[in-house]
C-alpha cells in the first residue's frame, strides 16, 4: 500500500543562500534580492518566465551577481531583508554588472552545484 505523503518541510537548520540577480533592459540595470535552499534551481525558475519566479523577474534574463551562504533559513531571511535595504551595496553591484565584472557568483554557484 502506498500513500502520497506531502513533501517534508525544509529543515530549519539546513544551509540557505541569499542571492542577488541583475538584468539589463531599457530602464537600465535592475537587481532582485532573494533567498533559497537551492540557488541553481531558483535562478532557473526566475529565468523560466513561469509563475515559479517572482512576478517582478518575469520576462527578463537574469544573471547571478552575488551569493552568500547562511547558516539556516532564518539567517538567510534576515540577510535578505538587510540587502534589500542596502542601496549602496546594490548600486555597486549594478555598476559592476554594467561593466561586466560579476563572475565570482557564477564560480560559487558552480561549486555549490557540484557538491
Amino acid at each position: 500500500m502506498t500513500t502520497d505523503a506531502p513533501p517534508a518541510p525544509p529543515e530549519q537548520n539546513a544551509p540557505a543562500y541569499v542571492y542577488v540577480l541583475a538584468t539589463k533592459d531599457l530602464r537600465g540595470v535592475r537587481t532582485y534580492v532573494g533567498w533559497t535552499s537551492d540557488p541553481a534551481r531558483r535562478l532557473a525558475e526566475h529565468n523560466s518566465g513561469t509563475k515559479k519566479g517572482a512576478r517582478s523577474t518575469r520576462g527578463a534574463l537574469w544573471t547571478l551577481v552575488h551569493l552568500e551562504r547562511c547558516a539556516d533559513r532564518k539567517a538567510a531571511m534576515s540577510r535578505e531583508w538587510y540587502l534589500k535595504k542596502d542601496q549602496t551595496f546594490r548600486r555597486k553591484l549594478r555598476a559592476s554588472f554594467a561593466g561586466g565584472g560579476c563572475d565570482g557568483a557564477h564560480n560559487l554557484l558552480s561549486a555549490i552545484t557540484q557538491q
